[in-house]
């Protein structure tokens, strides 16, 4: 055995065991199940070129020597990014730890009480600190949280601005950069006027239907934004303020003053910049908005005994469901990011968070003094962090560079400076000094921090905040350790079982290629620093974007976007940008198949698009001759077409070509979703199969963890046409030669956990790659082949071959009354999540093993369905009272003395022998969805406020 080989470790069974697996199939080799499988027109001719693999010790040791490459100089930027302190206790049993980090997306809410928990939390600690009604447990960055609050205040207009079309958005002068250049993306393609200007000398026109304000202001300035939005309120405008969530200890929350959207970014509570993200967003917003707020919301309903639960509410208004009606593409949120800085609010509390907000503010007004007295003017006159200073901005740049420290240059004669949580005395004093060498003066020493108050008095916060007792009572370590282990406990992971969820990948997130984000010289650089300092980064980013470009076949690649559904975005304002380069801007035709992912025609009709939804045949297969007919129907309109390649059916469809050829003949472009790129890497790829634009689930394919329901990363990868339009930044030069606007607020989106997949492909190589492919395709066919004669496959391809996933049909089982949801509730007693339940087609589980899992594994797996099916067969519609209806059963239910069941205890939890070694226990009997959307609570209320209704 090669113990230097990292395909070795990553992927699942061994020689044998493939071997094995093979004959279960009924094949010779693993060649032979790839022709049958993979159509030969469309396989790659040669193998991929990249570096050869590294083993993981040399991998560490080449990711440790780029680090160092990285300059960490103090940072004093600002602009929505600080240094911050990540509590050692919440980076070991959270950053690091599987089982934080390999979770799902808690759609099965009975295994992610934790999680859920966790993210409650969240949502309390935004409503509190913002004072607004409902949050939702995190979007992506604070600009794309502001672009979501415009599209919300734009679809809640009222009945007489949708009536005279009113179109205005005002936009702060004062607002990121970054943020205004994601708002100009985002507002065209929906019919927004963005108008920017001083907020001091708005009019308040009925020509608008809101505003957006930054509080305090990108240089700090802290504004009246409390008459504004009184101001607002009486001419029927909304408003959104993006706010800072550390100043807002300090500060009164907006919501107080009549806000009707609150954003932001949660970074300073314990995140570390990562030159751009990963970091969890907030959204907060009245009550009333509710069925517009975009994202995920966790709302506490109770189970089948009555006992409280946590669970995600609302799903209906999601993509998913209301598909081009939604009105956002959010999929992927922020979880893990979410669950650090919820604990960082726990690990504080509020008289914690009132002492870091104390120390940045009285930080910040003792460097204010000392420049004053060295001669300075310092322009803000209410502030909390950010003071704005009139110097010569080359000459004090090129001193402060020397030092090791970088300020924010706005202008040539003005230098801003963000004090931050790490911000020491010694610091202070530096920052004083590198001024005083400015201007040829001895410097003015600080001895001590003293208290100082340079906020406005009508704006200083008032409200409490926090008062609820878990952000009381874990404030030692040992505590918080604790409460972190407990939420643990109840939530399902990787590092459990297999999680074969068909169209979500969760493979193995190897641990040397996590163990970098927890290194300073990868988490402390400034995702706007200069790029000089950032040396380690560009050589890994530009490395990446290398190795995806030649994954897929394509030309180019921009790594900013920071989700799939915003990969999608991106991909379509891109092929827009071309369209409209030749002047047919008018083409604005989407063609989307009706099997497609609900983030598909979400995105199309954010980008401005207009979808015609296309047939599949019986066998789940794009209608070839629809789809003919109607990209010659709208030809002189047609934009392009969204496919997924495997199809979202788990089929290798064999007129891809032919597809792709009929919508390029009609004028159009082909954008594909990376969705499946599992089953494309080494053997095929977008390019050659015609495609123009793809989007990679970096979360899925190349193993960034899925983090609970996020960290996501959706790159796209471009034709050579489409390279000029990659999407740029305001402030650090990336993309094309006539790049769009931003897509995300970082240049290079979530950048830390880039890093993850270049270890991924660096340590697998060209033949890994295939080899990982190849094995997901063998383990998907095998798991086929096991459950035949239990369970029917609903498509596969002509030589009755699965792609990486399949789909079992459940349906029939309805004759026994029992429901697919059923099944999935039962194999939580076996120890497993459930495979993704009716997606695409009602009634189904889609079954997705990956290359990372082993053949005992998988014979787990398909022990425990044959044995629900052997289940399924015992009940009936008469007898509701059965292990699969009650399904799944607690320690609770078993330890009780009361036992009403028709069958015994050890049927219910340990229905295999396999299932004693290794037992998880479902915290909560089934969850009342319903009930919780009757109820809907979103915040950590007393029990009496849900129990009462």
């Amino acid at each position: 055995m090669n113990t230097n080989s990292f395909a070795l470790r990553h992927i699942g069974p061994n020689e044998n065991d493939q071997n094995e697996m093979l004959k279960t199939i009924g094949v010779d080799s693993l060649d032979q199940l790839i022709v049958e499988t993979v159509p030969g027109d469309i396989r790659l001719k040669n193998g991929l070129n990249l570096d050869e693999p590294m083993s993981e010790y040399d991998y560490i040791n080449h990711i440790l020597e780029l680090s160092k490459k990285n300059k960490i100089f103090k940072s004093y930027i600002g602009l929505g990014y600080h240094p911050t302190i990540v509590p050692a206790v919440i980076q070991r049993n959270i950053l690091e730890n599987p089982g934080w980090y390999t979770a799902y997306t808690p759609y099965q809410a009975e295994i992610a009480q934790g999680r859920l928990e966790a993210l409650l939390n969240f949502q309390t600690i935004i409503t509190d600190l913002t004072g607004m009604e409902i949050a939702n447990a995190s979007l992506l960055d604070e600009s794309t949280a502001a672009a979501e609050a415009v599209a919300l205040l734009f679809a809640v207009r009222d009945r007489d601005q949708k009536k005279n079309n009113v179109n205005k958005f005002f936009v702060s002068d004062a607002i990121l950069p970054q943020t205004l250049s994601l708002l100009q993306t985002r507002a065209t393609p929906i019919g927004v006027e963005l108008v920017v200007g001083n907020e001091d000398e708005f009019d308040f026109s009925k020509e608008f239907f809101g505003a957006i304000l930054q509080y305090p202001g990108k240089d700090g300035q802290i504004s009246d934004i409390k008459t504004f939005i009184e101001k607002a309120n009486d001419n029927q405008i909304k408003v959104a303020v993006a706010a800072d969530i550390l100043s807002l200890v300090k500060l009164e929350a907006p919501g107080k003053f009549g806000a009707d959207v609150v954003v932001g970014t949660t970074q300073r509570f314990g995140i570390p910049m990562g030159y751009g993200g990963p970091h969890a967003a907030y959204f907060a917003t009245k009550d009333a908005y509710k069925r517009d707020l975009p994202g995920r919301i966790i709302g506490v309903t109770k189970d089948m005994n009555g006992n409280r639960a946590l669970r995600m509410a609302l799903q209906t208004r999601e993509q998913h469901i209301k598909r081009d009606k939604a009105t956002s593409n959010i999929c992927t949120a922020q979880v893990l990011l979410a669950v650090m800085a919820s604990m960082y609010a726990v690990y504080h509390g509020p008289k914690g968070l009132q002492f870091i907000a104390d120390t940045v503010h009285n930080t910040a007004s003792s460097v204010a003094k000392g420049l004053e007295k060295l001669g300075y003017k310092q322009k803000n006159t209410s502030f909390f962090d950010t003071l704005q200073v009139e110097a010569n901005a080359d000459a004090i740049k090129k001193i402060a560079e020397r030092h090791e420290v970088n300020f924010n240059y706005p202008n040539a004669n003005t230098v801003t400076i963000s004090i931050n949580q790490t911000t020491s005395l010694k610091d202070a004093n530096e920052i004083l000094a590198i001024f005083a060498e400015h201007n040829q003066v001895d410097t003015v020493t600080l001895a001590s921090i003293e208290s100082a108050s340079n906020i406005t008095e009508s704006l200083q916060r008032q409200t409490e905040f926090l008062t609820l007792e878990v952000f009381n009572s874990h404030h030692s370590e040992t505590e918080l350790m604790r409460y972190i282990k407990m939420l643990e406990r109840k939530d399902l992971s990787l590092n459990h079982s297999m999680i074969a969820l068909g169209s979500c990948t969760m493979k193995l997130n190897a641990a040397a290629e996590m163990l970098p984000l927890s290194w300073p010289n990868w988490g402390s650089i400034h995702p706007f620093c200069p790029i000089e300092q950032a040396e380690g980064y560009q050589i890994v980013l530009k490395a990446l974007e290398d190795q995806l470009t030649e994954i897929t076949g394509f030309a180019g690649t921009s790594l900013q976007p920071n989700s799939g559904a915003q990969g999608e975005f991106a991909g379509l304002m891109v092929i827009k940008a071309y369209h409209d380069s030749r002047n047919e801007g008018h083409r604005n035709i989407c063609l989307i198949p009706s099997s497609a992912h609900g983030t598909n025609p979400a995105s199309a009709v954010m980008a401005g698009m207009k979808v015609v939804v296309t047939k599949s045949t019986e066998e789940g297969n794009i209608d070839v001759e629809d789809l003919r007919e109607k990209a010659i129907k709208h030809k002189d309109n047609l934009s392009c077409l969204m496919v997924t390649y495997p199809s979202t059916h788990g089929v290798y469809e064999s007129a891809i070509k032919e597809i792709t050829q009929i919508i390029h003949d009609n004028g159009g472009q082909v954008y594909m979703d990376g969705a499946n790129m599992n089953a494309q890497v080494g053997l095929t790829n977008p390019g050659n199969i015609g495609a123009d634009v793809c989007h990679l689930n970096l979360h899925k394919t190349f193993a960034i963890p899925h983090g609970g329901g996020g960290p996501g990363v959706g790159p796209i990868c471009v034709a050579e046409q489409l390279v000029p339009f990659l999407p740029g930044n305001p402030i650090i030069k990336t993309g094309g030669e006539k790049a769009i606007t931003a897509i995300s607020a970082a240049p290079y989106g979530s950048a830390l956990v880039c890093l993850i997949s270049y270890g991924y492909i660096k340590m697998l190589g060209a033949e890994g790659l295939k080899n990982v492919t190849q094995t997901a395709i063998l383990n998907a066919n095998y798991i086929k082949r096991r459950l035949e004669g239990h369970f029917d496959t609903l498509y596969s391809g002509e030589r009755g071959r699965a792609a990486h996933e399949m789909i079992v049909d459940c349906r029939p089982f309805k004759e026994n009354g029992i429901e697919v949801t059923d099944i999935a509730k039962r194999l939580m007693d076996y120890g497993f999540h459930a495979p993704t339940v009716s997606f695409p087609v009602a009634g189904t589980l889609m079954i997705e093993p990956t290359e990372s899992e082993s053949k005992e594994e998988m014979d787990r797996f398909c022990d425990a369905m044959i044995s629900i099916r052997k289940e399924i067969d015992h009940a009936s519609k008469d007898d509701i009272n059965n292990v699969l209806k009650n399904a799944p059963h607690t320690l609770a239910m078993l330890t009780s003395d009361q036992w009403d069941f028709p069958y015994t205890r050890e049927a219910a939890a340990y229905p295999l022998d396999y299932i004693r070694d290794n037992k998880f226990w479902p915290s909560v009997r089934r969850v009342d969805d319903a009930f919780g959307d009757r109820n809907l609570i979103c915040t950590c209320a007393p029990i009496e406020e849900y129990m009462d209704a």
